[in-house]
């Protein structure tokens, strides 16, 4: 029987982070989204007969209190408070203008039965469900078309209870794509807070189409062989800042993507501003920053910071394939320490899963203006695998300031590659050697002022647009 993560595993998982001091200080980004949580009204799930013994089914009534307290939307929102117990239930709509909000000891449970998801339409950007043809099992918490959301509370949990999903999904019997642990859908100003979650059946925290979004201090586990059990998933989604997080999973800790093949070309929906500060995670089977392979869309202007990842499969990378058209562009990753990683930096155009036989296969994606810098890592072993595609350079990718301890005897693979470099040990590639210093500076991506004025004092423009 496939293990799932308990609440010990939690405690273990939070005495480690507190050893980590850039973990544990509040952020001063994101924070002032936060005063949104105070609401005018408040309820309890056991004013609607909720019942926490972790056996009796709670569906309707967190159906019961949220549509209850639809009627305070235009009053100032209202608060949906979990107390402490287990709260069995199937999948459940948000509104707009709510918190959901759970107690420290509060643990709200996926059901088991796939009945208690409902099935719905696959997304327009993807065409069908990722894993199977047709529609897709809703979220257990779902929410589409919203403004101003919060999930929060003092540290509950979230518990998917995935491992029934994952071993249907190894079986081959599922008839429909697996669903999310959170998903929101065409929804703006969302914030997703101080929580855990546990054991996802697929993705566990997805906004797509979403706008204004803060995902921070969660703590996302699921057994390192649990199959892709990503951990967020911004998708076709803008001014998205990440911060604080802690994610161990069964694969990559966080996946920006904008669509699939011609559906995504066809949305035209990017994923675009997405911030990342002080994430720290490891995963056997993943990427700890993943920038695909659903990438049709478009990505661009992502900024990462103060990342450590350890013993771990990848720790960044760009997946893409012929037929996936698209960009990804202008992106800026700094600061970061490994561990026991197998593969420091990964460009990997051989991601070749199609939605159907109606892809282009002359859809070739535009990879450039990538940089890497400051970089450190022991144990490493191999540096990067870079590949682009025939006829599809990769340009301007720019590696600075690295040092890395590799003990592959072959520690660069780069093909169809071409860009610059600056201080990086062991040397890397033909295609990258030429020097960024002193005539290709300004073709190396650097923090673009938007981005930068997110990071500095006067926070960001699109956190004070709210």
């Amino acid at each position: 029987m496939k293990r799932s993560f308990s609440l010990v595993d939690v405690l273990l998982v939070l005495a480690f982070c507190g050893h980590i001091a850039w973990t544990v200080k509040a952020s001063s980004e994101c924070k002032q989204a936060l005063s949104r949580e105070i609401r005018p009204h408040s309820v309890a799930i056991t004013e609607f007969g909720a019942v926490g013994d972790g056996v009796t089914l709670n569906t309707k009534a967190f159906q019961n209190a949220i549509f209850y307290l639809n009627s305070f939307s235009d009053k100032g929102g209202a608060k949906l408070f979990v107390p402490a117990g287990r709260w069995l239930t199937g999948s459940f709509d948000l509104i707009s203008h709510l918190t959901l909000w759970l107690d420290k000891d509060a643990v709200i449970l996926g059901s088991d039965n796939p009945d208690d998801w409902p099935v719905v339409d696959p997304l327009p950007s993807y065409g069908r469900g990722v894993e199977l043809p047709g529609g897709r099992h809703r979220s257990l918490i779902y929410g589409r078309n919203l403004t101003d959301v919060i999930i929060t509370g003092d540290n509950g949990t979230i518990d998917g209870q995935g491992s029934v999903w994952w071993n249907w999904f190894k079986r081959k019997t599922l008839d429909y794509t697996r669903p999310h642990l959170v998903e929101l859908m065409n929804s703006t100003g969302v914030v997703i807070s101080n929580l855990t979650f546990l054991n996802s059946p697929f993705w566990t925290i997805h906004p797509v189409y979403c706008s204004h979004v803060i995902v921070q201090n969660v703590t996302i586990l699921a057994p390192p062989d649990s199959p892709n059990t990503d951990g967020i998933n911004p998708d076709s989604s803008n001014d998205v800042c990440i911060e604080d997080c802690y994610i161990s999973t069964g694969d990559d800790l966080i996946a920006i993507k904008s669509g699939w093949d011609e559906y995504g070309i066809s949305f035209a929906r990017p994923s675009t501003n997405i911030i990342i500060r002080r994430l720290i995670g490891h995963n056997r089977n993943g990427s700890g920053i993943a920038i695909g392979s659903e990438m049709s869309g478009g990505v661009s202007e992502v900024y990462a910071e103060n990342l450590y990842f350890f013993d771990s499969s990848t720790a960044i990378t760009i997946k893409t394939a012929r037929g996936r058209g698209g960009y990804v562009r202008n992106i800026y990753i700094l600061n970061v320490t490994l561990v026991g990683v197998d593969t420091a930096i990964r460009f990997d155009s051989t991601f070749s899963p199609h939605p159907d036989d109606f892809y282009d296969p002359n859809a070739l994606p535009v990879i450039e203006r990538i940089t890497i810098k400051d970089v450190i890592g022991n144990n490493i072993k191999v540096a990067g695998l870079l590949k682009g595609i025939e006829g599809d350079t990769f340009h301007h990718v720019c590696l600075l300031n690295i040092a890395l301890t590799v003990t592959s005897g072959s520690p660069w693979n780069c093909s169809y590659i071409q860009g610059y470099s600056a201080m990086v040990s062991p040397e890397t590639c033909e295609p990258l050697k030429e020097s960024i210093y002193p005539n290709h500076s300004s073709d190396c991506y650097h923090l673009s002022n938007h981005l930068r004025s997110s990071g500095n004092q006067n926070k960001g423009s699109w956190l004070h647009s709210w």
